[in-house]
Parts: structure tokens; C-alpha cells; sequence
């Protein structure tokens, strides 16, 4: 089964069973994927995770149903699964603009979000240079902040410039103590409020060990700025960069906007897809020479 029908026919089931809980493994196993991998392509290919998209088709049915006129707000509340009349209408205007109680026949200006469907567009034609690594287990240090909106919306490059030109005595800090500049960023915990971002860099076992030593670093601030060790666990990517320039990040900002397509298109067309390990954007920055920036795309073969 190739993504496009298997990601179908997950969306399929979502449509009909739209009332009830759903249980994410088995919303995945419609098109015979994990429930990691198949929310990570979600989103991507989407923009919203599927918490969202469920939501977001409830509210819509919902708004359709009480313009009707068939049915209470304290009815409509209960079906589409909400706990209080209350939270269903707060959720209600935040979608719609209006509260449930003011919706008034057909006449209502409410708003509709359809049914996802997938279709097959013929494209590619275009050459990417990537290259396929093994890479092996890392322990990253660095410290994380709460993003708004989703991994890879056009807010994501404002919020890291913002974070990048705003932390620079903790950045400073760490490629002192990596005796590099090369620095990792990375996403987790996603949730309906954002996501981590995490800033980071590979310092050997003797600095991590003593990152901490006031008696070795002669200050005793560094345990109150927030670091964190993160692992890394061995895998295989397919790493995809920008040219070797003194500014990369147009370049970069253009990658990110290629990653659709690398996961939907070239991903497949190589035999691999998306494995249940971490996502990373590597900047080689060395100040004082030409640098890039990488995407670690994690991969299995089908």
C-alpha cells in the first residue's frame, strides 16, 4: 500500500467514526504504519496534527448542525464531545467567531472545514542533493523554549531568529565548552499550545561531567541557565543541506519548505520513509569560514 491510499484510508476512518474517541494506534493501522510515524507525516503533510483536524471537522459539523436548527447547544455540545456547554462554547467561537447561542438559521456566518482528500499530482523533474549516513549515538546539551503554532508554519523562522539573537551568552557558553560552533536544533512535545525547541551542541564526556564544577568553571551560575542532556540514539538519515556560503539561511528557509515534498516525493521514490527517531537541523557555523545547514531526516527502508 503506498502512503497516499494508506494515509486515505486512515483519513477515511477518522470521517466515520468522527463522534467517537479514537484511539491514534488504530487510526495509524488503517494504512498499516505506527501511530509515530503516521502523525509526524500527518503534520507534515498537513500542517496540523490530527487532534487539530479532528477538532477543527467537529466544530464544523457542529456549526452546520446547529444552523439547521435541529438541535440544542447543550445537545451539540454533548455529541461532539465536549464536557460543559461552557468549554464547547468557548471552542465554538474561537473557531467560528460567534457563540452557539447566536448562531440563527442559514443566515449565520459560521465556517466549514471539509474532509481531507488526498489526490495524485504528478511532479518532481527537479534535482536535491542529499546523501544517506550512518550516524551514531549522540549526547547533545543545550536548553529548549516553547514555540507557538507548528513545527514548520512561517512563524517557526521568526521565532528562531528571535531565540538564536536572544540567548547568545548560553550559546557562547556551550561552544566554549564543545570547542566548536557546530550547533543542533531539534523539536519535541508538540501539543495544541506549540512545541520544545531546543538549541544544542556535543560536548565531550569531561566538560558534561563538569559543566556544573564551580571549582572547574569558577562561576556558579551555569546549573541556573536551564542546560539539559539530551540522547540521541543511532540512526540512519538522509541529510539534505544548503550550499557552503557566508549567509545560508535563505537557502535554508527554502529547504524547510521543500520538506513536504523530500517526505512525500523523494523519500519514497529512494525506498525509505520516515523512522521513529529524531528529526535534526545541523548548523555548521564557523564564523571565520563559508557554513550550511543540514536536515537529518530519519529513515528505514519500506
Amino acid at each position: 500500500m503506498d502512503w497516499i491510499s494508506g494515509m486515505q484510508k486512515s483519513i477515511d476512518y477518522m470521517e466515520e467514526h468522527i463522534l467517537e474517541d479514537m484511539d491514534y494506534e488504530v487510526i495509524a493501522a488503517q494504512s498499516f504504519s505506527s501511530s509515530y510515524h503516521f502523525q509526524r507525516v500527518f503534520s507534515i503533510v498537513f500542517g496540523m496534527s490530527i487532534g487539530e483536524y479532528l477538532r477543527r471537522r467537529r466544530l464544523s459539523l457542529a456549526g452546520a448542525e446547529l444552523s439547521s436548527g435541529n438541535i440544542k447547544v447543550i445537545d451539540a455540545a454533548l455529541k461532539y464531545g465536549y464536557e460543559s456547554p461552557d468549554s464547547f462554547a468557548k471552542a465554538f467561537q474561537k473557531f467560528h467567531g460567534i457563540l452557539p447561542s447566536q448562531v440563527k438559521g442559514k443566515s449565520s456566518s459560521i465556517k466549514s472545514f471539509t474532509k481531507l482528500e488526498l489526490k495524485i499530482s504528478i511532479s518532481g523533474g527537479t534535482s536535491m542533493n542529499y546523501r544517506i549516513e550512518e550516524k551514531p549515538e549522540m549526547i547533545l546539551t543545550g536548553f529548549r523554549t516553547r514555540f507557538k503554532g507548528k513545527p514548520y508554519d512561517e512563524e517557526r523562522v521568526d521565532q528562531e531568529e528571535k531565540i538564536f539573537t536572544t540567548t547568545r551568552g548560553k550559546q557562547w557558553l556551550l561552544i566554549g565548552a564543545s570547542g566548536n560552533s557546530d550547533c543542533y536544533t531539534f523539536t519535541r512535545n508538540q501539543g495544541t499550545d506549540g512545541y520544545d525547541y531546543y538549541i544544542c551542541y556535543e560536548l565531550d564526556k569531561w566538560e558534561r561531567e563538569n559543566l556544573y564544577n564551580r571549582d572547574v568553571t569558577g562561576v556558579d551560575f551555569v546549573d541556573g541557565l536551564g542546560f539539559e542532556e539530551i540522547v540521541i540514539p543511532k540512526a540512519t538519515y538522509v541529510v539534505f543541506e544548503t550550499k557552503d556560503i557566508d549567509k545560508p539561511i535563505d537557502d535554508y528557509e527554502k529547504l524547510l519548505r521543500q520538506r513536504i515534498d523530500i517526505v512525500t516525493e523523494w523519500m519514497p521514490s529512494l525506498g525509505f520513509e520516515l523512522a521513529d527517531a529524531q528529526e535534526l537541523i545541523a548548523y555548521h557555523w564557523n564564523p571565520k569560514a563559508e557554513r550550511c545547514v543540514q536536515i537529518w531526516l530519519p529513515i528505514k527502508k519500506k
